[in-house]
């Protein structure tokens, strides 16, 4: 068995990656900074699924302060690689505040590879974003498609980390696998993403904001399938770039109408103008990762709606109070 750090690790994905690595056998250092980048209350939740594990430790730091990769040269650690999951997301949020994105996702990466560099550590791991595909080309978007015109500073600071990485191959030999993820849900999901916030609107009778005419769409895929899809990029590869997601594809509309139905409750529709970083179809070509990795996502749309929505049921008691404005 072999140690591994992920950082994120009381994000989404992070929560579910190092779950994923401790049922297999696998230690875990986490790293995360428990930001109010969303309400914290979700994080300390994914949390308690770790914490109680002996194989399992938190790391309570910010990976954009070079002070952390001293703090991770104290841990000892020789770990079979890093998977860098933490980040700042969210399109239209980077639009006011662009430098907690550079800072997180571009300068913490960079710290990230630094620390990988000095420790010799095989595999990094880089979580990046669609969103780097914008509105060139035509869905669904291959590794190829141009990604030379991100829409936002969000995805702007994503190419940026993808750069350091590629850098950090070529110069000191890191192997490294870029995970560009589409629009990944489930169960304790990111309350400022649609899933949630419609879930929980509906629930709680609360008006369902959408933002242009809701035909908009995304390919939608679960987050254990994202997960197992990290796990498999652990393999050597060299450098590469993997897009994971995309599974099934809905529309906005077609989506609060499921949740309507799995709710039994209607959605009180409200519509707003589309924002200018908004894209209107994100949906992924995964051939790649089927070959290279063999990755294929196991739970389908409705199964996986279905989980959130008993999730959310069960948590109700405080989770109709996560913040999602």
């Amino acid at each position: 068995m072999a140690s591994y750090i992920v950082t994120g690790a009381a994000g989404f994905i992070g929560s579910q990656v190092a779950l994923a690595l401790l049922n297999q056998g696998h230690t875990v250092l986490g790293v995360d900074n428990l930001s109010h980048a969303y309400d914290v209350r979700m994080k300390q939740h994914r949390l308690e699924a770790l914490t109680s594990r002996e194989s399992f430790k938190l790391l309570q730091a910010d990976i954009a302060e070079k002070a952390t990769i001293d703090q991770l040269f104290a841990q000892n650690l020789k770990p079979a690689a890093v998977i860098n999951l933490a980040a700042i997301a969210g399109v239209r949020a980077s639009t006011t505040d662009p430098w907690s994105y550079l800072n997180t996702n571009t300068l913490g990466t960079l710290n990230m590879l630094e620390y990988a560099r000095h420790q010799n550590v095989p595999k990094f791991i880089l979580a990046s974003t669609s969103s780097l595909y914008g509105e060139d080309g035509s869905p669904p978007h291959s590794e190829l498609a141009p990604t030379d015109h991100p829409l936002a500073p969000y995805a702007a600071s994503k190419k940026g980390a993808e750069a350091f990485a590629y850098s950090y191959h070529h110069l000191y030999k890191i192997d490294v696998s870029v995970l560009r993820y589409f629009t990944v849900y489930g169960p304790a999901g990111r309350p400022d993403m649609s899933m949630f916030r419609f879930c929980q609107w509906i629930s709680e009778g609360r008006p369902v904001t959408i933002t242009g005419d809701g035909s908009q769409s995304r390919g939608f895929t679960y987050v254990d399938d994202i997960a197992s899809g990290t796990l498999l990029a652990l393999k050597k590869v060299g450098y590469e770039v993997f897009n994971l997601g995309g599974h099934e594809v809905i529309s906005i509309n077609d989506l609060v109408s499921m949740l309507e139905v799995m709710l039994g409750k209607p959605a009180l529709r409200q519509y707003v103008p589309a924002h200018p970083a908004d894209v209107y179809s994100n949906v992924a070509d995964v051939t790649k990762a089927r070959q290279m990795l063999g990755w294929q996502p196991q739970i389908g749309l409705e199964e996986g709606v279905r989980r959130l929505v008993d999730w959310y049921q069960s948590n109700r008691s405080w989770a109709k109070d996560i913040i999602t404005d």
